[in-house]
């Protein structure tokens, strides 16, 4: 064997010596470090069906008293002079047991209210952490406009129309104990909303 052959054999030799060895596996990172934790899912996104304010409405707009689908609790109310003579004809009521959802929480106050005894504003409110009403009422407000035209829009108010139900949303200062409200008010869109301001509950 000639050198040119001996050398090409030693080569291969070489060259197969290298390929039997074992190395470092391409699914394995140097170092052995292990891979990054998965994401962690932003608490209230938009997947979250609290979120969607629809879910409120247990007792469809302009239904009968007598005939809710639900039973319900009366709850007492006060109101200002501004709002008596529009609220005289109004009932306000809970329904038993779990209340539905909003962003997150079950809404204090949650409340059906009926004129002339058929169904006619839902009213709710949640307390937020500060530094997480602001996001969440974004991402809230960008759900309800997906597929419906806003009559207001502003980081601290919501509001559009949306298969005949009007909803307007409103983000409302930090509290002394850094909570945010987020309440909400749907009425039917035929239904003549007060002059300003929503009852209160006790």
């Amino acid at each position: 064997m000639n050198a040119c052959s001996r050398l090409l054999a030693l080569l291969a030799v070489l060259l197969s010596a290298a390929c039997a060895s074992p190395g470092v596996s391409s699914g394995r990172r140097a170092g052995n470090t292990p891979p990054p934790p998965p994401p962690v899912p932003i608490p209230g996104d938009l997947t979250d069906p609290s979120f969607d304010w629809h879910g409120l409405v247990v007792v469809p707009f302009g239904v009968l008293l007598k005939d809710s689908p639900v039973p319900l609790h009366e709850v007492l109310l006060f109101h200002d002079e501004a709002n008596r003579v529009e609220s005289e004809n109004k009932d306000c009521f809970s329904i038993e047991g779990t209340l539905p959802r909003f962003l997150g929480q079950r809404p204090d106050p949650y409340l059906l209210c009926f004129d002339h005894d058929r169904l006619s504003r839902i009213d709710a409110a949640v307390r937020l952490p500060a530094d997480e009403a602001p996001a969440a009422f974004v991402r809230a407000c960008a759900l309800w406009l997906k597929d419906t035209a806003s009559t207001m829009r502003s980081g601290t108010a919501c509001e559009g129309l949306d298969s005949g139900v009007k909803f307007s949303a409103r983000l409302g200062p930090a509290a002394a104990d850094g909570a945010e409200t987020v309440s909400i008010i749907l009425t039917a869109a035929a239904a003549r909303e007060p002059a300003s301001g929503a009852p209160l509950a006790q």
